[in-house]
């Protein structure tokens, strides 16, 4: 196609613009469509699995504070004792270990971070069918408030992935 070509007094310029036009929206949707395409062939992520907790018990090693053992322990069984479940799920019990905690991090002295690793054992015989392990941040501008607030952020993810109800205190 010549330049006289496109440009006549005839509307060339104009047709040949919508036919550009045309052609790369039809690209755009056949890419769009073909990735659309895509995405249902991709894997789905499985669900986690969901048990049935009848109770927690929470270890540690020497050295740490009662006050966050017994507010991480409190918390998840009043947690276990307030979820209802509907349909049968294997029943197991969990072990939360207090692997490790750090105080007073960061610039202004206010993180707080624990370590935590957790098995939950069969209730009918007693072998370990799920273990998690993850550390908690927390941060409190009171040092006093630490163990407390740092017991709640334990006790909420410990919730969250054992699918438990409620604040549970």
């Amino acid at each position: 196609m010549h330049y006289d070509e496109v440009c006549d007094s005839n509307g060339v310029v104009r047709d040949f613009a919508m036919n550009w036009l045309r052609s790369c929206f039809c690209r755009a949707a056949l890419v769009c469509i073909a990735l659309t395409a895509c995405v249902g062939l991709s894997a789905t992520k499985p669900e986690a699995p969901v048990y049935d907790v009848r109770s927690a018990v929470v270890l540690s090693g020497p050295n740490m504070p009662a006050e966050l053992l017994s507010g991480i322990n409190d918390r998840v069984n009043a947690a276990i004792n307030a979820t209802v479940r509907e349909t049968v799920l294997p029943r197991v019990v969990l072990t939360i270990r207090v692997v490790s905690i750090q105080k007073g991090l960061g610039f202004q002295k206010d993180r707080n971070v624990a370590k935590i690793s957790i098995d939950a054992a069969s209730v009918e015989d007693g072998s370990v069918i799920a273990v998690s392990a993850f550390d908690v941040t927390s941060i409190a501008a009171d040092p006093k408030l630490a163990d407390e607030i740092l017991a709640e952020d334990v006790a909420a993810r410990i919730r969250s992935v054992f699918s438990l109800s409620g604040r549970g205190r």
